[in-house]
């Protein structure tokens, strides 16, 4: 089976995200996969006012042997002109690979690029699914756009063969977007528990960091998006006596100065620590190290509203408790007495924590939590949506003349 795979984020620097991880096991299956990508922190590397195409042979991210290549059509470096010209160059890309790779399905994890495949699959008789791990239109930088965007989104939608997405919430989105029910499908994120192991310990990590064992760790991993809900937990730690309760934070982003600086502010340089970006390996051990893992984000943000990251069923491998901001998503998902605790605010967060800790409840919270999860293992995941792409391909190939 040949898939090709579209999106409007970096394959090689952003994640491993839920796409890196199903690619990558289809190739080991013996699949061939080719992704067409976007250089989307191209400002921070801007070099030139235009990239030329690049193609990138046999790929991982994740697991050793797995060959997945990757192009990135060139742009022009400029703001809003950077999409114009993705229209011109990845239609162009599509047109190509359509002749040369010679797709049987494609899969669309995008909303620009992700129509353009669409159109592209629809007028070419392929079978188009849609994965879904975002209300997309909502992650766009601009707002101006985001009417723009749903109205592509929902287009795209409407063409897919099928629709893939990694929760219940989700479901109802892409349902309300236009995609119909009967053709949405929920394929749960999945765990690689070869990596997300029990026996994983965090002593060396908090070694590293000057963490006490009697220290309690609240622990945040990915982008530090400025609705990450961190700043409130800072203030609020800021506003404690518990010298003990640290804040790990690993990841970059838009947010990371202004944490900094609430951390000068309030005298906090000993109780948070920021890691920045770490290797993808390192990820199981800074989960370890921690007491409590958090999903602290602003619960009105459109952006959280029907989405559930990746991480928490990372945070959940490692039977750790999580606190997370009452955001319908993640209720939807884990429902009550699974090992996520649930807090109105994200200034709630260290209060909840330390009511936690009083009460002698985290091993038993992450006992659940881990029990919740034990059935997402990826060569799971990898095999519910093997048969997907199959059976999308199958019944298109049945209707055609």
């Amino acid at each position: 089976m040949k898939t090709l795979l579209v999106q409007e984020s970096d394959w090689l620097v952003k994640g491993p995200h839920q796409q890196h991880h199903l690619m990558e096991k289809l190739a080991l299956r013996g699949h061939l996969v080719r992704v067409i990508d976007y250089e989307i922190q191209w400002r921070q590397t801007k070099n030139g006012f235009y990239s030329r195409r690049q193609f990138y042979a046999s790929i991982n991210k994740i697991y050793d042997g797995a060959k997945v290549d990757v192009v990135r059509p060139g742009i022009l470096k400029l703001p809003v002109c950077d999409y114009l010209s993705l229209v011109i160059t990845h239609q162009k890309e599509l047109a190509f690979q359509f002749k040369d790779f010679r797709p049987d399905v494609i899969v669309g994890f995008g909303i620009l690029n992700t129509y353009l495949a669409a159109a592209a699959a629809k007028r070419s008789g392929l079978p188009f699914v849609y994965y879904l791990i975002d209300a997309l239109h909502t992650l766009i930088p601009a707002k101006v756009f985001h009417s723009l965007g749903r109205t592509i989104e929902s287009s795209a939608l409407r063409m897919a063969d099928k629709v893939v997405v990694i929760n219940r919430k989700l479901q109802d989105y892409t349902v309300k977007m236009g995609a119909p029910r009967e053709k949405t499908h929920v394929i749960a994120a999945g765990v690689d528990f070869t990596r997300f192991r029990l026996n994983i310990g965090g002593d060396e990590i908090r070694g590293r960091y000057g963490i006490q064992q009697k220290d309690t760790v609240l622990f945040f991993m990915g982008w530090l998006y400025k609705f990450s809900g961190l700043k409130d937990v800072l203030l609020a730690l800021a506003k404690t006596d518990s010298p003990g309760l640290k804040c790990l934070i690993a990841g970059e982003g838009d947010a990371y100065e202004e944490l900094a600086e609430i951390s000068r502010q309030h005298n906090l340089q000993d109780r948070v620590i920021f890691t920045g970006q770490r290797p993808y390996e390192e990820i199981p051990e800074l989960i370890a190290a921690a007491d409590i893992c958090l999903l602290p984000a602003e619960p009105t943000e459109k952006i959280m509203q029907d989405i559930v990251p990746i991480k928490l069923y990372e945070y959940m491998a490692m039977a750790k408790p999580v606190i997370s901001t009452n955001l319908p998503g993640v209720r939807k998902e884990f429902g009550e007495d699974n090992g996520v605790v649930y807090v109105e605010r994200p200034e709630d967060v260290v209060p909840k924590a330390i009511e936690l800790v009083e009460n002698g409840r985290l091993a038993e919270l992450g006992q659940k939590a881990r029990r919740f999860v034990e059935r997402n293992s990826w060569d799971k995941v990898t095999d519910e949506f093997e048969a997907l792409l199959k059976e999308a391909i199958y019944e298109k190939r049945s209707t055609q003349p």
